[in-house]
């Protein structure tokens, strides 16, 4: 009788094991160059309007309509993540919407990602950040902290398995809590939300997702900017 718990409870041993193992080596960090409409980090795109490549003083990236043009990444870099930093480096242009979601993440309506700015009348934009989880959500309104427009920037969203962070060029703006679960699958957008909406205006060069919680001196793409 001891020999068959011991024997049951290593193969719930070895398989919990196992488990951890393939979590840990799907989870993965990944950087996207959004250098082209084709393919963004080998995932298919569906191309909408007519975004267009340009050399940046960054290099190469995508210049947004701010009206038409976006990009859905056929696939949700977060999938099964716990936890998570989401880096971009973008720069903002004038005359833009008032509202513009230039990063969105879903799996399903009710379990979202989104990385929106607001300009306001004075030609100045604050990030805001939103996670909805099920029945928790939490939105980060940074309407204090302003930015001109027309330059570039770094932005970090950081999850750490209870609160949402938001970060501009490395300051901290706002903190929430939230019970995010992990997303199964889904897709990305880019420029805009993913049902084609509230259009961002302006340039990104790339976006970093990190399984981890990062302070903001190991925010790598942050030194591009420097």
């Amino acid at each position: 009788m001891r020999l068959l718990s011991f024997c049951i409870l290593a193969f719930y041993l070895i398989n919990l094991l196992k488990g951890c193992t393939n979590e840990t080596s799907e989870q993965k960090i990944t950087e996207w160059k959004i250098d082209n409409i084709e393919a963004i980090g080998g995932n298919e795109t569906e191309v909408l309007g007519s975004p267009v490549i340009i050399e940046s003083p960054l290099g190469k990236a995508i210049k947004f309509n701010g009206k038409t043009d976006g990009l859905i990444v056929k696939t949700n870099p977060l999938s099964t993540w716990h936890r998570f930093t989401i880096e971009v480096l973008f720069r903002p242009d004038s005359t833009g919407e008032k509202e513009q979601r230039f990063i969105h993440i879903q799996e399903v309506d009710d379990h979202r990602i989104l990385i929106e700015i607001r300009l306001t009348e004075n030609g100045k934009w604050f990030l805001d950040t939103y996670i909805k989880s099920g029945q928790s959500d939490c939105t980060l309104y940074a309407k204090n902290h302003l930015h001109p427009l027309g330059y570039w920037y770094h932005a970090a969203l950081i999850y750490d398995g209870l609160k949402m962070y938001h970060f501009v060029n490395g300051e901290k703006e706002f903190e929430g809590k939230v019970d995010f679960k992990p997303m199964q699958g889904g897709k990305t957008s880019i420029g805009c939300r993913l049902n084609k909406v509230y259009w961002y205006k302006g340039v990104i060069r790339k976006i970093k997702f990190s399984p981890s919680v990062l302070s903001p001196d190991k925010f790598t793409l942050l030194n591009e900017i420097s």
